[in-house]
């Protein structure tokens, strides 16, 4: 017998037509076929889109390590040279002042003039000081002449003393008398003294060898020495220029090697390719708390003159260091908030480190602390480089060229 749910279905036709079973299992078939293509398709398009997708991920992250180029330290000398700006004064200066009052009769020597010490600058005219002399000698000449009485009458009177003639009263009065007078004689000849000093000052002369460098007054000119309240006015300017001072300030840093001793050297603008020996001899031992530097006088020798005093010159003075220094190009620097800072090459990682600057050579810059000598320090570094950050060294310009 035929099981009735096998059975074959005809249709009004006479077609014959599968059973149910089977036309559902083909159904299901051709979806999953349909699923697969849409699937394929899907993944035909989006496979490659995510692979390019990861390649510029990956690429972008390669890209994104930045190539730096690299500079080694270099060592500096033992010895550091600083150039300061000095200032060359005269060993010696002093202005010349009148001593007396009066009217200047005459002048022996002009700026520029080289006098010995001792020798005749001027001769004042002092009328009034001549007639001062003149009464004093007449005032010492009363005086002594009233002692000289008073001497014989103090005589006569101790004689008489001792027949009872006079009192003994009288006989003080006239010892007091003598020496009363004897004291008037010494004040009139300490005044002669004081007036004839003063005539001696008409005479002007230099206090030591040197230059004169100025002078304010001509024949004919009244000359004021103060002593009557008015403001006395320099006559000459005298400076010794044979040997010359140079000041100039050491910074703090340097103050404990700028000892006496050193000799450091000179240079002036207007005398190009030449340079002045000096000597270190004293420092102030002491820093100016409001410019942080050491005052420090170099002595230089002027034998021919021709170093001038007030002249600007260059003071290049040797220190030797305790400490090794190293020499860095001004771009390896990083200018932060922070303070000075570096970035040297730690496996392929950048890493900062502080550095402490000594001098500035314009296009490079010594470096006092904070390195080694061994460290590769990153030049011109990226202005957002973080330490930590992965970089890479490019090839330097000279291995590129000889590959």
């Amino acid at each position: 017998m035929i099981d009735p749910d096998q059975r074959e279905s005809y249709s009004p036709g006479g077609e014959k037509h599968a059973p149910e079973e089977a036309r559902g299992g083909h159904g299901i078939l051709i979806a999953i076929i349909a699923l697969l293509i849409v699937a394929g398709i899907i993944a035909a398009g989006v496979v490659p889109r995510w692979k390019a997708r990861a390649a510029l991920n990956s690429e972008t992250t390669e890209l994104a390590i930045p190539y730096v180029t690299v500079v080694q330290p270099k060592r500096g000398a033992p010895q550091q040279e600083i150039v300061l700006p000095g200032n060359i004064q005269a060993f010696t200066d002093a202005p010349i002042y009148a001593r007396t009052n009066g009217y200047l009769r005459k002048w022996y020597t002009d700026i520029g003039s080289h006098v010995k010490a001792g020798q005749l600058l001027a001769e004042i005219d002092t009328p009034e000081v001549d007639q001062q002399l003149q009464q004093a000698r007449a005032d010492l000449n009363t005086a002594q002449a009233n002692a000289r009485l008073s001497a014989i009458t103090a005589e006569r009177y101790e004689g008489l003393k001792n027949t009872e003639s006079v009192s003994k009263q009288d006989v003080d009065n006239a010892m007091g008398d003598y020496e009363a007078k004897t004291a008037m004689v010494q004040s009139a000849q300490h005044n002669v003294d004081r007036l004839q000093q003063l005539q001696g000052f008409a005479k002007i002369y230099a206090p030591f060898d040197g230059v004169i460098t100025a002078r304010n007054t001509d024949v004919g000119a009244l000359i004021d020495s103060g002593s009557s309240g008015g403001a006395a006015r320099e006559l000459f300017h005298i400076a010794a220029t044979r040997q010359l001072r140079v000041y100039i300030n050491v910074p703090q840093a340097f103050s404990q090697a700028a000892k006496p001793g050193l000799t450091p050297v000179l240079t002036l603008a207007e005398f190009p390719g030449r340079t002045f020996q000096g000597k270190l001899v004293r420092t102030a031992d002491a820093i100016d708390p409001s410019s942080r530097t050491l005052l420090v006088e170099v002595d230089v020798d002027n034998p021919r003159g021709e170093l001038l005093p007030g002249s600007y010159a260059e003071v290049h003075l040797q220190i030797p260091t305790k400490t090794s220094t190293f020499i860095l190009p001004v771009s390896s620097l990083i200018f932060r908030s922070e303070g000075m800072q570096i970035a040297t090459i730690q496996g392929d990682h950048a890493v900062l480190s502080h550095v402490a600057i000594g001098r500035d050579f314009g296009t490079e810059v010594e470096i006092i602390s904070g390195l080694t000598g061994d460290e590769q320090i990153i030049d011109s570094p990226p202005d957002s480089l973080v330490s930590g950050e992965k970089v890479r060294v490019a090839p330097s310009k000279q291995g590129a060229n000889a590959k």
